[in-house]
């Protein structure tokens, strides 16, 4: 087994930006419409880990993907919920680079105390459908033509997963989800981290 998934760093946003850059220019993968700068990368990056995971896949040394959590939404009751996303570089496709990225992120999210994880795809896109539903997604409905790019309409698809967090009760609040630093101080941080490289075919 080759490969390492670790928490990503603001030095890895030159990496992430290279396998991102695409996604912006060329497709409807990202809503985005100008390829974001360094800085921004990097920006999101600290930001992100003040909350969430954000975890890179290296081989030999090279980022060649990257997964990340954020918030769903604003209002306070929807704060046990997360959106999640992940990136991998064409050279490395089919290497299991998103399984493996995503099974890490999600025994750390379930960590945290999050019981669901939410990601949008922008259709059609067969590929990204397979790998969240290999991983446990399922559909919960579709928005019909809710962004306009490359001069056409897109539909977004929303995918909903269950977190591997202590199930709630009826009659007792959920504890509140916990940063991720908080996380990653405990004795079971690096099991979870790693529970992924498993999946890794690289």
């Amino acid at each position: 087994m080759n490969g390492l998934i670790r928490p990503a760093t603001p030095s890895d946003a030159a990496s992430i930006l290279a396998i991102y850059s695409p996604y912006v220019r060329d497709t409807a993968v990202s809503f985005e419409e100008e390829v974001p700068t360094l800085a921004q990368i990097e920006s999101r990056i600290e930001r992100t880990l003040q909350r969430w995971p954000w975890l890179v896949c290296e081989q030999a040394g090279e980022v060649v993907g990257y997964v990340y959590a954020s918030q769903h939404r604003d209002r306070a009751a929807y704060r046990w919920a997360v959106d999640v996303a992940a990136y991998v570089s064409p050279t490395y496709r089919r290497a299991g680079i998103g399984r493996a990225l995503y099974t890490s992120l999600f025994e750390l999210l379930g960590q945290q105390g999050y019981y669901r994880a939410y990601a949008g795809i922008t259709l059609p896109n067969p590929a990204s459908v397979a790998l969240h539903e290999a991983v446990g997604f399922g559909p919960v409905g579709v928005y019909k033509a809710v962004g306009y790019k490359l001069g056409a309409w897109h539909d977004v698809g929303w995918w909903q997963k269950v977190l591997p967090a202590p199930s709630p009760t009826p009659d007792e609040p959920p504890a509140e989800p916990r940063p991720f630093p908080l996380v990653q101080a405990e004795p079971g941080f690096s099991q979870a981290l790693h529970a992924g490289l498993p999946l890794l075919n690289l």
